[in-house]
């Protein structure tokens, strides 16, 4: 169990939740765990498939506290909502936030500041790490370039400003994403992002990673209460998830990016994982999905000090914690968005 804004994290699979009088009770095979006041939570997020009590649930639906459910993976399962707090009046701020092309533009600031800033630590990192393996001069190079970018970004005055600094931003990124490559590299070799379909083994890497970590953003949005196609960055268009693209920009790097590199350079993930279609289109195979899955799931295990709250969490709470924040952004709880910076 873990608390964070107010807001009771629930990871051991487990686990069964249940209500003594004004009390959470945690329970596991049928012992007692923890308790928590119930007054003293606005939600509780349960990735657990043993669920709660109707006790509980109704409990949380009169006063208000949010409740959600989760599978272990992290996928978004149902919702329990109150009336007299609404979740409505929530997704209304978050629909003329959409409509508002201005302050659409103030929330993706930030979260391409987060990915800029993020992508930059990246090469940061490899020249600390690796420095007789990678061109320390041309990652430095990028990384000096990619925080000029970091003014030009708070500076944007219009979403197709803002766009065009990403993009720039991004292109530059990528240009030196191959020196990242330490192993492996009669078979896996970056010579640009390519998306539908990925072209080589590195993109097949990336875009399978993306699409889990979309994933994973659309359930914490869900989680919290808001819609997760309806974004700010990324405009509504039917089918697609905006908001998780939105909130995915800042993780990019730091959780796909680092994990492909590592499934690479450590020889967890190798060229025989990977087969090429008659079209072109390179994809993992059962195998590679399976083993890169296991990974990802292990990744999100580890812990970090996070950025903003100061608190040790684990990796695969990060898109939850970011939903509750930007959550409280659109409430008017916090001034601005706080992005995820990692260093």
């Amino acid at each position: 169990m873990r608390k964070l804004l107010n807001t009771l994290f629930v990871l051991t699979p487990e686990c069964y939740l249940s209500l003594d009088g004004e009390t959470v009770v945690v329970h596991r095979d049928k012992a007692e765990m923890a308790r928590f006041p119930l007054h003293t939570l606005e939600g509780i997020l349960s990735f657990t498939y043993a669920g709660a009590s109707p006790a509980l649930m109704g409990a949380c639906a009169r006063r208000g506290v949010d409740l959600a459910f989760f599978a272990p993976n992290g996928r978004f399962l149902a919702r329990t909502v109150g009336e007299e707090r609404g979740n409505v009046l929530l997704r209304q701020q978050q629909y003329r936030v959409a409509d508002d092309p201005a302050l659409s533009c103030r929330y993706g600031k930030g979260f391409i500041l987060g990915k800029v800033y993020n992508a930059r630590w990246i090469l940061e990192r490899a020249t600390r790490d690796h420095p007789q393996r990678v061109p320390v001069e041309t990652l430095k190079l990028t990384s000096a370039q990619l925080a000029a970018a970091l003014p030009r970004i708070q500076d944007s005055a219009t979403l197709e400003e803002l766009n065009g600094v990403e993009g720039e931003a991004a292109q530059r990124y990528f240009a030196v994403f191959d020196n990242l490559i330490l192993q492996q590299r009669g078979g896996f070799t970056f010579t640009g992002r390519s998306r539908r379909p990925p072209l080589d083994a590195v993109n097949a890497l990336l875009s399978f990673a993306y699409t889990l970590l979309a994933r994973e953003c659309a359930a914490a949005l869900d989680g919290v209460g808001l819609d997760p196609y309806v974004g700010f960055l990324h405009r509504s268009r039917p089918g697609r998830q905006s908001l998780a693209l939105d909130l995915m920009e800042e993780l990019r790097a730091v959780v796909a990016d680092r994990l492909v590199l590592s499934c690479i350079n450590q020889k967890i993930v190798t060229p025989k994982h990977c087969q090429t279609q008659e079209n072109g289109a390179v994809l993992l195979t059962d195998e590679g999905r399976k083993i890169f899955l296991s990974t990802w799931q292990r990744r999100k295990q580890e812990t970090l000090t996070h950025p903003f709250l100061g608190e040790k969490i684990p990796w695969g709470l990060v898109p939850y914690v970011q939903a509750l924040l930007l959550a409280r952004t659109l409430r008017g709880d916090l001034d601005v968005y706080p992005p995820f910076f990692w260093k």
